[in-house]
Order: C-alpha cells, then sequence, then structure tokens
C-alpha cells in the first residue's frame, strides 16, 4: 500500500483536526497548528505533549449563593472536581480544557486511524482545499499547508 508522500509531491501533508491542533501525516505527529510545535505521535494522545495546569475550579467558578449560609453554592466541589487546560510549549496557546475527578488521568479524546486518515487523503487530488470551517476567518488551507491565494499550486 503506497503513502500520501509518495502518490503526491513532497510537501508535507498537514491535516487540520481542531482549531488549534493538526496531524502531519508524512511524519504520523500531532502538531500545533499557531506555532508548528510537535506534540507527540498521532497514534497517541496529543494531551502528553502539552503543558498542563491542574487548576481549582473555584477559581474561575464562583459561588452562586453564600457558601457561609448555604453547603451547595451551585459551583464545583474541587474535592470532586479539577480542570486541566492543556498548553501548546511552544507558544503558550491553550488547545484544550476538560474536567475530570481530581488524579483521574487526562482523557484520551481523539484516537485518530493514521492508516485510514493517509488512504482517505491519499486518493484525494493533490491541491485539494481543506475547508476550516465557518467560523475560522483565516483562508482555506491547501493541503499542503499553504493559505489558498486563488490560484492554483
Amino acid at each position: 500500500m503506497s503513502t500520501h508522500s509518495s502518490t503526491h509531491s513532497s510537501t508535507p501533508m498537514r491535516i487540520p483536526m481542531t482549531e488549534y491542533l493538526e496531524i502531519d501525516l508524512d511524519t504520523e505527529r500531532w502538531r500545533c497548528r499557531r506555532c508548528a510545535q510537535d506534540l507527540g505521535p498521532a497514534r497517541g494522545n496529543y494531551k502528553e505533549g502539552t503543558l498542563v495546569y491542574d487548576r481549582d475550579p473555584t477559581e474561575i467558578h464562583r459561588p452562586l449563593i453564600d457558601p457561609a449560609r448555604y453547603e451547595f453554592t451551585f459551583a464545583p466541589d474541587p474535592a470532586w472536581c479539577r480542570i486541566l487546560e492543556y498548553y501548546c510549549p511552544g507558544c503558550g496557546t491553550q488547545v484544550e480544557t476538560e474536567y475530570l475527578p481530581p488524579g483521574h488521568p487526562p482523557a484520551y479524546d481523539m484516537q485518530i486511524d493514521v492508516d485510514a486518515l493517509k488512504a482517505q487523503w491519499a486518493a484525494r487530488p493533490p491541491g485539494t482545499l481543506i475547508p476550516l470551517g465557518r467560523d475560522v476567518t483565516a483562508e482555506p488551507l491547501r493541503t499542503n499547508g499553504n493559505r489558498d491565494t486563488g490560484s492554483t499550486p
């Protein structure tokens, strides 16, 4: 079975997976979309390559009613809930946040079938536009990672 890099040019094949994460199919690595920092193998959990801030939920969610008068204040109890914020070590961009019980390992929220992704993109014509979605203000990306200028590569 041939890989994408053997069927197309030698330009890197970077596929956006979230607003701040992409997978480089040639190296099979997670990367930050803002600074291109390597975050680890695409067949693993990208969170292992990030900086983690284990945050007390009371820093963000203040009680809605007086905690001196009421046991339950509509704010998360730090004994039951932590907020994990994941940051790119290269540029400091926050790439993910999750609420977990204290001591719980980071969630494995994206398990990518890299071989299937490679096969899918190998079947597409070179220069295929990658739609970024209506909420992204950047120009669409071509499969080589360059911005769409309206001309063909």
